[in-house]
């Protein structure tokens, strides 16, 4: 049985034009995969601590000296991880906040970044240790998509890239702020994800 990891960051919840994109694609591939299992994980409505002094101190210290406050951190990642090990599919619907992805979403991936568990270095460079596949659905309130100011997408690739995460497809909403022309491009977002 196939299985799907979503993970939304959207402060505008249920009228987030990035995770309305990632619902018709979780019904396509629900269609598609009937045994299918969809795990849902909302960064904004259950947000992660952010990474600090403390966390990395945790992470440092060896697993018998760490005190119960520092288990207690640890195991936030941890269970991020073993999450993300046991799926089959990941799906990110993200929108842009000040050129970049939401706060909320880059605590996720600090946390998920672990040398040795999610990605290991090697002589050559670092190499990713998920081999899993990703879908990528965004949404800006302008057309930033592809732009010099666009550091929300090139990042998310490159991010998943680096744990051996590989993004088959991108589904990109721009200009949700601009009227009709956010109404075309969120509708042309859409028949893209069907022909999929």
């Amino acid at each position: 049985m196939a299985t799907l990891l979503r993970i939304d960051s959207s402060a505008a919840g249920e009228q987030s034009k990035s995770r309305q994109l990632a619902d018709v694609f979780i019904s396509k591939w629900l269609a598609d995969n009937l045994n299918g299992k969809v795990l849902k994980r909302d960064v904004n409505a259950q947000p992660l601590p952010h990474f600090t002094s403390q966390t990395l101190a945790a992470l440092f210290t060896s697993e018998e000296e760490r005190s119960a406050e520092q288990q207690a951190i640890v195991a936030v990642g941890e269970e991020l991880i073993e999450e993300l090990e046991k799926v089959d599919v990941l799906v990110i619907s993200a929108p842009i906040y000040n050129f970049s992805i939401p706060s909320t979403l880059k605590a996720y991936f600090d946390h998920i970044s672990r040398a040795g568990r999610t990605f290991k270095y090697t002589e050559t460079g670092p190499v990713g240790l998920l081999d899993k596949d990703a879908y990528v659905f965004t949404a800006s309130g302008s057309f930033l998509e592809g732009t010099p100011v666009d550091h929300q997408l090139p990042y998310i690739k490159t991010f998943l890239n680096f744990l051996g995460i590989k993004v088959q497809n991108v589904a990109t909403a721009g200009g949700q702020s601009m009227g009709e022309p956010g109404t075309e491009a969120f509708n042309k977002a859409k028949d893209q994800i069907s022909a999929w």
